[in-house]
This record gives C-alpha cells, structure tokens and sequence, in this order.
C-alpha cells in the first residue's frame, strides 16, 4: 500500500467541550457502525462520523490573513496532505482503522465566528467526511495508506 502522508493532530467534540474549535486528543477510537468512541456525534449521521481535513485548508486560510488555531474546521484528523485530490468512495488506511470518503464538507456559517469571509473562502476545501469500514485506534504522527 502507497503511503500518502501522516495524522498531524486529532480532535474530538468531546461532551464538555462546545463549539469550534475541537479539542485536541492524545487518540481517536474509531467504531464501525458507532463512531468516535467517547465523541458527542457519535451514533449521528454514520457516513459523516469522520471529518479529515488537509493542511492545505488551513494554509487556504492563511493567504487570506486568517490564522486558524487547528482544529477551528472542527475536523477530527488533520493530514499533511489535501484529502480534496481523491474522489468520494476512495478509501484510507490509518493502521488498522479504514475510513471511506462519503462526501465533501459543505461550509457552514459558523466558520463565520473567525471570519465573516471564511465560510467563501474554504468553500470546496474546508475537509471531507468519511465512514468508519474497519474498526481502529488512530494516534498522531500514524501513517496514512491507500487502500
């Protein structure tokens, strides 16, 4: 399997926390068919239980002289690479875990609270969501593969 790159951070929308943006976390525990172990949307909507976004969305950001604290796309992984150059059903590995692309992130208003431009800005590029295929506990640093 072709390496594309690496988990950069991960985030949880923990019960006590609010808002963007996410929490950062020492692992995420990925479930097939739940969701984020210990996550406030998990059993939600379970082909969008996963958001990767890329480093590109942030550095999309930054032309813009927008500075993002990670985690303020409420993104669950943050990758070194732009998970916008695969298409919808294309597959990633992160050690034992799999997810699955099920669509593009649609921009929200509540990127507003940083700025009111955002939401245009990252519109096409704020992240993807994925579901959970198999099972697996991602930490920082993991590799990701293609599957």
């Amino acid at each position: 399997m072709k390496i594309l790159g690496e988990v950069l951070e991960i985030f949880s929308a923990t019960k006590e926390s609010s808002g963007l943006p996410r929490p950062k976390v020492e692992s995420l525990n990925l479930i097939k068919n739940y969701g984020i172990e210990f996550d406030k949307f998990a059993q939600k909507h379970l082909d969008q239980t996963v958001m990767i976004v890329g480093l590109k969305s942030y550095e999309l950001a930054k032309e813009f002289n927008i500075d993002l604290e990670f985690g303020s796309l409420g993104e669950n992984i943050l990758l070194d690479f732009d998970p916008h150059d695969f298409k919808v059903a294309e597959c990633f590995k992160i050690d034992e875990a799999i997810i699955q692309i099920t669509q593009i992130c649609t921009v929200c208003n509540h990127l507003s609270i940083f700025n009111e431009n955002l939401p245009k800005i990252l519109k096409g590029h704020r992240g993807v969501y994925c579901k959970i295929i198999e099972s697996g506990k991602i930490l920082k640093n993991m590799k990701v593969k293609e599957v």
